[in-house]
């Protein structure tokens, strides 16, 4: 058998039923390799060791009288800070925060309880959420686990870093314009931002949402049954629907037995290359969304070209928006509070906002839902659409955002952040490597609601890829 932090939770999940592994010793091992690996990379905020292996010698003692609360049970599982757990702080990545510990937990967290996954601790983000980066005013520099010179993207960053060095196998992240997915494509892993609600959230804010973090489709889909269970605090949350992922998961793969299966023939999938904004997409990012449309086609699914529907635009309404929300934020900081954030962000959220009108403003979310409206429309025409995630592979781990200039810090969200606003559901899975060992994801979006679709379309590529390099180890 593997070493214990590198099995996933579909094999923990089996080992525990057969009463071959106890979730104790898997948690031992998992924080001892968490051990091994911070000092290099940086990815935990808080790590729970003694509460993580009470919470283990629970789930070991409802396996071994075969009540466990759900699959995960004693799985370990690593969360976003910003997504509250009841006496934890969440500086949201920001050195200017308010310590208070929190007084209960965020949905994500309370299902996660609930399933009875044992919480390792509390994973790092950069300042407010709003740097696609690992770099924090709070917690300090994230490094990408498989070259500690990249960047791992962000915001859920230490979520990345966490699931490609083996802080065991499920990991929550939130996105609001791309966070699970990007450091999902620089770090090797796969990643589902749902459709709106279909996880709830609190505080529900417009595109955001919570999804899965990990090494495999499956363990995404056992981790989502458990996350979109409701939650009144949600407001905007979907009416719940008992979908069992997992089981349904396989169903589009080919050679599964007509009748019980969807198969790929005659599925239309689009062809994006291109965001129509920011960053030209590298070579070698775009080779790899090729030939994944080139093993779908062979398969039997009709690829078509689809055509980007971003503009200019679209992504300056989407900067003028957040800008202005962001600058309400730091205005109502003291001057000290000030001092302790990166300059980069306060320099982004200031350097225009200041002087926005509320015509500036209300003419930038009109563009946000031009961008929604065109993202439905588009991807409409197609039962699927894939893409690159990221334009690049990891870029250098000391840049705030790709070419580190706090006036431009969108250029490479153009192909993740037009789902969150359309509310459509959109998965990072991983595909391919770099020349020099970086890992490439490809994008595949659906139609609104239809996070079982994209889960499944995600595992068929997952098992039609070209064979993956050995996971990351700290004494590597």
């Amino acid at each position: 058998m593997a070493q214990l932090h590198n099995l996933d939770a579909a094999q923990l999940s089996a080992a525990y039923r057969k009463l071959e592994l106890s979730p104790v010793e898997v948690a031992k091992a998992v924080l001892d390799h968490i051990e091994r690996w911070e000092p290099k990379i940086n990815a935990m905020y808080l790590v729970h060791r003694e509460r993580a292996l009470e919470q283990a010698q629970g789930a070991e003692a409802r396996w071994r009288n075969a009540a466990p609360l759900s699959p995960i049970d004693g799985v370990p599982i690593t969360i976003k800070e910003n997504i509250f757990t009841a006496g934890d702080p969440a500086p949201i990545g920001s050195a200017a925060a308010d310590l208070t510990p929190k007084s209960a937990d965020a949905p994500s967290a309370a299902r996660s309880r609930e399933a009875g996954a044992v919480l390792l601790g509390k994973t790092t983000m950069p300042d407010f959420g709003m740097l696609s980066a690992g770099l924090s005013s709070f917690h300090g520099r994230t490094r990408n686990p498989w070259n500690l010179e990249r960047n791992t993207s962000g915001s859920s960053s230490g979520a990345g870093a966490a699931g490609a060095a083996g802080y065991g196998p499920l990991h929550i992240g939130t996105d609001i314009g791309g966070s699970v997915r990007l450091p999902a494509t620089h770090c090797g892993l796969f990643a589902l931002k749902p459709s709106l609600g279909r996880i709830p959230v609190w505080p529900p804010f417009m595109g955001r949402v919570a999804g899965p973090m990990t090494r495999t489709v499956l363990d995404s889909a056992m981790l989502l049954q458990e996350l979109a269970r409701p939650d009144t605090r949600d407001f905007m949350g979907l009416p719940y629907q008992p979908v069992n992922y997992a089981a349904l998961l396989d169903q589009m793969l080919p050679g599964q037995r007509a009748g019980s299966a969807k198969g790929l023939r005659g599925l239309r999938v689009g062809l994006m290359l291109e965001a129509g904004v920011g960053m030209a997409v590298d070579p070698q990012v775009r080779a790899a969304s090729e030939a994944a449309a080139q093993a779908l086609e062979r398969e039997g699914a009709v690829i078509e070209p689809c055509a980007p529907f971003m503009t200019d635009a679209m992504l300056e309404g989407m900067a003028r928006f957040f800008e202005a929300r962001a600058f309400g934020d730091v205005n109502q900081m003291s001057a000290e509070q000030k001092s302790r954030l990166l300059p980069f962000i306060l320099e982004w959220a200031t350097h225009r906002a200041a002087s926005f009108s509320g015509n500036d403003v209300m003419q930038g979310y009109m563009q946000v839902m031009a961008m929604r409206e065109a993202a439905v429309q588009t991807i409409g025409r197609f039962d699927f659409v894939i893409s690159p995630t990221s334009p690049i592979p990891a870029y250098e781990g000391d840049k705030h955002a790709p070419g580190d200039d706090p006036r431009h810090a969108f250029p490479h969200i153009g192909f993740t952040l037009p789902y969150n606003m359309s509310e459509q559901p959109a998965s990072s899975v991983q595909w391919s490597f770099t020349n020099d060992g970086l890992p490439i994801g490809v994008q595949v979006i659906g139609q609104r609601f239809d996070d079982l679709g994209v889960m499944q379309l995600s595992r068929v590529l997952e098992v039609l890829r070209p064979a993956q390099l050995p996971w990351p180890e700290p004494n590597a």
